[in-house]
């Protein structure tokens, strides 16, 4: 985790996300965490987060923004290959699991202890999970699905 003290709950939101967003972003560099294994771990909240703002939409009669409740668009060049190319079985076996545990850990945690509003929470998700996947789609092998995680500068 970053040095810095957990930002309280009443700490102003941008702060809280960016709590968040250093903190992913120094474990993921620093444990050079697999593209799949991120994948996997920001889907998983984009889920819990997702399914939580459409229980409370529908509770109110409103309805999420499609930039919530969407896969925002990613531009990739070439044709990706299928998953069915990729011997999956051999991939799931090869997922460190205590690793994506503390990235999961650091995410819930973040989460609840900021109390941070879910709408910004996933918006942050949607951003991992749109880069996640120009990346996963730009793997033409699938040693490269284990590549570590490219963030750009100043991400």
């Amino acid at each position: 985790m970053a040095d810095d003290a957990l930002p309280a709950p009443d700490s102003p939101v941008e702060e809280r996300l960016l709590f968040l967003q250093e903190n992913m972003v120094s474990f993921t560099t620093q444990f050079s965490m697999p593209i799949v294994e991120v994948s996997l771990v920001i889907s998983k909240y984009i889920r819990i987060l997702l399914e939580s703002l459409e229980t409370a939409a529908s509770r109110n009669g409103e309805e999420l923004p499609a930039r919530l409740t969407e896969a925002w668009e990613v531009d990739v060049e070439g044709e990706a290959p299928g998953i069915d190319s990729f011997p999956l079985e051999t991939l799931l076996g090869s997922l460190d699991e205590d690793r994506m545990d503390i990235l999961d850990t650091l995410i819930r945690t973040i989460l609840n202890e900021t109390r941070l509003p879910f709408a910004p929470a996933l918006t942050l998700l949607r951003e991992w999970e749109s880069m996640v996947r120009v990346q996963l789609a730009n793997a033409s092998s699938p040693g490269q699905l284990f590549s570590p995680i490219e963030l750009p500068e100043g991400f």
